[in-house]
C-alpha cells in the first residue's frame, strides 16, 4: 500500500551446484548446504539448467568473484538495491548454465526506487546488510 504497487515478494536468492548452495551477503561469497541458512528451505525452486562448468572450474571463478566483484576486504560491500544475493545469483547462473534468473526478481529493485516511498527509504534500505547464517564464507580461496 505505501508503495503503492503489488510487490510479491522481497527475495533472497542463493544457487545450488555440486552438492551445495552458494549466496552473496553481508560477509562475502558463502556456501552450506542446500536449504542450509537461517531462512531454511525455499519457497521456490527455478531450474536453470544444467552446467557444462567443471567444479574445479566453478570453484575458481567464485574465488576469483571473492577477491574481485564480491569482496568485502575491498569495499565492495553488499547493498540491498544494486549488489546483492540477486545480482550475484543471477551472475553465476549465467557463468553456469548461459540463463538468468527470473526478470521479476531482477526488476525489484527499480520497482521499488520508481516510487516516491521507496526513494525516500533508499538511504535506510542502503544501509541494510544481510548475511544469513549458516554458510561458509568463501573469500579469495579459502572456505
Amino acid at each position: 500500500v505505501v508503495l503503492g504497487k503489488q510487490l510479491d515478494g522481497i527475495w533472497h536468492t542463493a544457487i545450488v551446484a555440486y552438492g551445495d548452495e552458494f549466496f552473496f551477503g553481508g560477509e562475502g561469497i558463502s556456501s552450506c548446504p542446500p536449504g542450509g541458512t537461517m531462512l531454511g528451505p525455499p519457497d521456490t525452486v527455478v531450474d536453470l539448467g544444467e552446467t557444462e562448468v567443471s567444479e574445479e572450474i566453478f570453484m575458481e571463478y567464485l574465488s576469483s568473484l571473492g577477491e574481485s566483484t564480491y569482496s568485502t576486504h575491498r569495499g565492495d560491500r553488499y547493498r540491498l538495491f544494486e549488489h546483492n544475493c540477486n545480482t550475484f545469483t543471477n551472475e553465476v547462473a549465467q557463468f553456469l548454465t548461459g540463463s538468468s534468473i527470473p526478470s521479476y526478481i531482477t526488476d525489484l529493485p527499480s520497482e521499488v526506487l520508481s516510487t516516491p516511498f521507496g526513494q525516500m527509504l533508499r538511504p535506510i534500505l542502503d544501509s541494510i546488510h544481510i548475511a544469513p547464517p549458516g554458510g561458509n564464507v568463501i573469500n579469495g580461496g579459502r572456505n
